[in-house]
């Protein structure tokens, strides 16, 4: 199946699912604000150049692509969107206001929802077994995602119900999905998306379901990792047109800064496949090293995109987005001539909030505490971004 893509065409599903369907419970705000379209809540910092949110007009023989970390909405999360919801609903769009411009901007936006999402009105639950609020999806939806990875060690928490609840959502919002499935069907239809006219294959894998088990009969529910299922899957949607081929993986160990085995020779052998074009890795919960193998990048590990944990301490609380871009380098060739990386960080006081850490130390309105903070974590980033070399194969990395 091939979804054709546009700036009109999210935007306007943006404003579809945010005034009707699931958003029929999100109260704060409503759909329209002075100018008949509804007014982003206040973000803690601006976007700012220091990100290059702002993104041109795509060349004609150009894609970019924006990969981000574990949607990972812990309760702590969940009591900030309802209360920034006005106590009616949850609202999970302030929260992630400060990227909007970084995800929108992209020609392919990639998400990773690592959890099952629940009814509308709960019950909601967090580790070990998740079930969170559907609400999240439109606001990806008006952040600017177009597809979303699902296969995670929590994608079958909450079982079939699980899985079709999260499906459902993402198909109400317009956001194409990728993992998780219900079906034989469902999971034997590729998700290729077009992309200004070119094919971009988006596929996703996770190493573990928790020791949970897929039904008997529908293994079908969740893909499982390994070199040959991917390889497999890659070679059929080439051969249905897809010129670039985007991996999302569940894998590594977590809270670990370096990729386990698995992952490193994992990502040797599939991006020595000629169908394997990127892999964006999830799963560690800590910024991970990305590294070029050949003429291809793997991110090992985004780290979080947004997540409150029991004990939040620095390591949970770095992440970073990816932009990726491809160049037609020959008739129907694609190859990363661009990779950057751009840090984030998770303010928790005195409201949950995604923060942009170049564009806010760029930003001279940001406090002295703020800035020694978000100045730490950077150069922290830093390290662990570049410790297989990719500063010497060109990863530019986000700063004021």
């Amino acid at each position: 199946m091939t979804t054709t893509l546009g700036a009109a065409a999210r935007r306007g599903a943006a404003r579809l699912l945010l005034c009707a369907g699931l958003t029929a419970v999100l109260a704060a705000g409503g759909c329209a604000g002075p100018s008949g379209s509804w007014q982003p809540g206040p973000s803690a910092h601006p976007s700012g150049p220091a990100s290059a949110q702002a993104q041109p007009e795509p060349a004609a023989n150009t894609v970019t692509i924006v990969g981000s970390g574990d949607m990972l909405l812990h309760p702590g999360l969940v009591s900030q969107a309802k209360k920034d919801a006005g106590g009616n609903g949850y609202d999970f769009r302030p929260l992630l206001a400060s990227v909007k411009g970084i995800v929108s901007g992209a020609d392919l936006a990639i998400c990773h929802m690592e959890t099952p999402l629940a009814p509308p009105g709960g019950p909601f639950s967090g580790f070990p077994k998740f079930s969170v609020p559907p609400q999240i999806v439109p606001a990806l939806a008006d952040l600017g995602y177009d597809s979303c990875s699902t296969a995670s060690n929590h994608t079958i928490d909450q079982g079939e119900d699980g899985v079709d609840r999260t499906l459902d959502a993402f198909d109400a919002a317009g956001i194409k999905h990728a993992g998780s499935y219900r079906s034989k069907a469902d999971h034997d239809t590729l998700n290729i998306l077009d992309v200004h006219g070119v094919k971009v294959a988006h596929l996703s894998y996770t190493f573990s379901f928790n020791g949970l088990i897929r039904p008997a009969g529908k293994e079908w529910i969740a893909n499982s990792l390994s070199r040959d299922a991917v390889v497999a899957e890659a070679k059929r949607a080439r051969a249905q047109g897809a010129a670039i081929v985007v991996v999302s993986i569940h894998w590594g160990t977590e809270y670990q800064h370096s990729p386990n085995t698995q992952q490193i020779n994992l990502a040797k052998q599939l991006l020595a496949a000629p169908e394997v074009d990127l892999i964006l890795g999830h799963h560690a919960h800590v910024v991970q090293p990305f590294e070029k193998l050949g003429d291809k990048w793997v991110a090992y590990g985004m780290a979080n995109m947004v997540a409150h944990h029991a004990e939040p301490i620095n390591d949970n609380r770095e992440g970073v987005l990816s932009r990726f871009t491809f160049t037609e380098v020959s008739p129907g060739k694609w190859r990363v001539t661009a990779a950057e990386a751009i840090p984030v960080w998770m303010d928790l006081s005195p409201k949950d909030r995604l923060v942009d850490i170049a564009a806010a130390l760029a930003d001279p309105s940001t406090p002295a505490s703020e800035r020694s903070v978000l100045q730490g974590a950077l150069t922290r980033i830093r390290g662990y971004l570049l410790s297989r070399g990719a500063g010497e194969d060109g990863l530019v990395i986000a700063s004021p």
